[in-house]
């Protein structure tokens, strides 16, 4: 029955959302806002202690601030992702767009022909921004993800991610495939700021909170001696976003322990306070303490 609900009103629903004008997009987003922020409270709570343990200089109205520009861009967000359904790969590009110097980075990378690893936050517009790699750069782009326990919304967003030639790696089988493909150039995408097990973490301050890092993306990196390319998708205005690229480390098997991790956590910490709202405040980051 849940299948059928899917596919008679969800997935059309979302579909009909996808092919709006981005000029009526925005209206509902304007809308939803409303309800999320005002009506539904969805997870202020959350998002309010997130951002005043981040940033304890600031005052409350400052804090509530930032807390308004996120929700009305995490509103955004949400259907801006709807639009990678059906986006053309033009509106993409014209939307959401690698910078010339972060061009030149992953051809002269290309040209080496050394895959690299990138690391990167929820900040920004993520989704998008996979898609443009795939359009604008030579690499085969690898993202590593977690299956949604909801089969039919895991497989809408598989299809999302990789309608413009983008391949995804479960997170379990991450190191197993990068060996796989070791003798393609290409580039694999991690997200470093997911919550870890704070067993076997690495655990440094962020955001003046302890925090745990995932090893996965230092020890890969060392394992296989890539290059690690830091990548951040900034906001320009509503709706379109430039991405930036700088090369953290290019000989992984050189760096003492932690430092790899100390670099991406450092580098995303100074985007998020440059540009606070766009950084996915909603997620339960700190939801672990450090055991002293």
């Amino acid at each position: 029955m849940g299948a059928v609900l899917y596919y008679i009103f969800v997935l059309p629903l979302l579909y009909l959302i996808s092919i709006l004008p981005f000029w009526i997009l925005y209206g509902i987003s304007d809308f939803l806002f409303v309800l999320v922020y005002y009506v539904l409270g969805y997870r202020k709570k959350v998002v309010y202690e997130n951002l005043k343990n981040s940033f304890p200089e600031k005052t409350h109205d400052e804090l509530k601030n930032i807390e308004r520009k996120f929700f009305r861009f995490l509103c955004d967000l949400i259907l801006e992702t709807l639009q990678t359904l059906t986006i053309s790969p033009a509106t993409n590009l014209k939307r959401c767009a690698f910078d010339k110097s972060a061009i030149d980075l992953f051809n002269k990378l290309n040209e080496e022909k050394r895959s690299c690893i990138i690391v990167m936050g929820h900040y920004g517009n993520w989704e998008w921004g996979g898609s443009s790699f795939s359009l604008m750069l030579k690499q085969q782009l690898y993202v590593i993800y977690h299956p949604l326990s909801n089969k039919h919304f895991d497989k809408l967003m598989c299809n999302m991610r990789t309608r413009f030639g983008t391949k995804l790696y479960t997170m379990k089988d991450t190191m197993r495939e990068m060996i796989r493909n070791r003798n393609e150039v290409n580039a694999t995408a991690f997200i470093a700021d997911q919550t870890p097990s704070p067993e076997g973490a690495y655990w440094t301050t962020f955001l003046h909170q302890d925090t745990p890092v995932f090893w996965g993306t230092e020890k890969i990196a060392q394992k296989m001696n890539c290059p690690v390319v830091y990548v951040t998708v900034g906001r320009e205005k509503r709706g379109h976003y430039k991405l930036y690229a700088e090369m953290l480390c290019e000989n992984p098997k050189e760096t003492k322990e932690g430092e790899i991790s100390e670099m991406h956590t450092k580098k995303l910490q100074q985007d998020i306070i440059k540009q606070p709202e766009i950084w996915l405040w909603s997620h339960r980051r700190w939801k672990h303490k450090k055991k002293v």
